[in-house]
């Protein structure tokens, strides 16, 4: 196995830092209480602190089976891993000073971390974007599997990406309308579509990974990949109807 490169051991720093971030607001919210659901809550930075530290520890991970220069790679990991630390860090400064961290216009700070948050989320789209259409452009590597899985990991994550910047465009309308109570609201349908797809990059690929260490026929492990592929898809599926008929 080859040693991590700078880049990677950078990326895993950050994102093992994030993970623990959200398992220490585990904590607060164990000590402190308060509403788990709501645009207030200790629940944000809890979540946004695990999944960004997971996706990006994931996504470091994954991207070595890109057929995609070292450069590029590390160059996009480095954006990837800059504006994951930028979303936690203004979603938990807005924990702690008890007000929404996203669609509060309320003041011109408020307004300025919103938006920052927004941009970053655009960020990441591109980002993610990207290194989707290079593992469809070129065949990843890795062992039997592996390739299907990291293209589904990846086809999934735009899924996500997609439902997390409609939710974002929703409340924003909404909120320059004067309608803040219905923007938080309005992201409740799109969640579970959204968290569903959101770590299909790590699973497939960690599935694809597993099998590589059995001693199972190269047709076994194929099928086993296809089949968690399908009933991922099928899960995603039923949360996008889900959302649909609840809107």
């Amino acid at each position: 196995m080859d040693h991590p490169r700078p880049v990677e051991r950078l990326c895993h720093a950050i994102g093992l830092l994030l993970v623990v971030s959200g398992l220490a607001h585990l904590a607060v919210f164990a000590v402190d209480g308060g509403p788990w659901y709501g645009p207030v809550s200790w629940r944000k930075p809890v979540t946004f602190g695990l999944s960004f530290g997971v996706t990006l520890i994931a996504v470091t991970w994954v991207t070595s089976y890109l057929r995609i220069g070292e450069r590029p790679r590390a160059a996009l990991l480095a954006v990837f891993a800059a504006d994951c630390m930028v979303e936690v860090g203004g979603i938990t400064l807005q924990a702690w000073r008890r007000v929404p961290s996203h669609l509060d216009m309320e003041t011109p700070f408020d307004t300025a971390v919103s938006m920052t948050l927004a941009v970053g989320g655009g960020v990441l789209v591109v980002l993610l974007t990207v290194f989707a259409a290079v593992s469809f452009r070129y065949r990843p590597t890795g062992p039997v599997g592996m390739p299907a899985a990291v293209r589904a990991g990846f086809a999934v994550l735009l899924v996500a990406l997609a439902s997390g910047a409609a939710m974002i465009a929703r409340g924003v309308v909404l909120t320059r309308t004067g309608r803040q109570e219905a923007a938080y609201r309005s992201t409740a349908p799109l969640k579970p579509l959204h968290a569903v797809s959101l770590h299909a990059v790590l699973v497939l690929p960690a599935l694809a990974w597993l099998l590589s260490r059995t001693s199972w026929s190269d047709r076994a492990r194929r099928r086993i990949v296809a089949a968690a592929i399908g009933c991922y898809a099928a899960a995603v599926a039923a949360a996008g109807v889900w959302a649909a008929l609840t809107r």
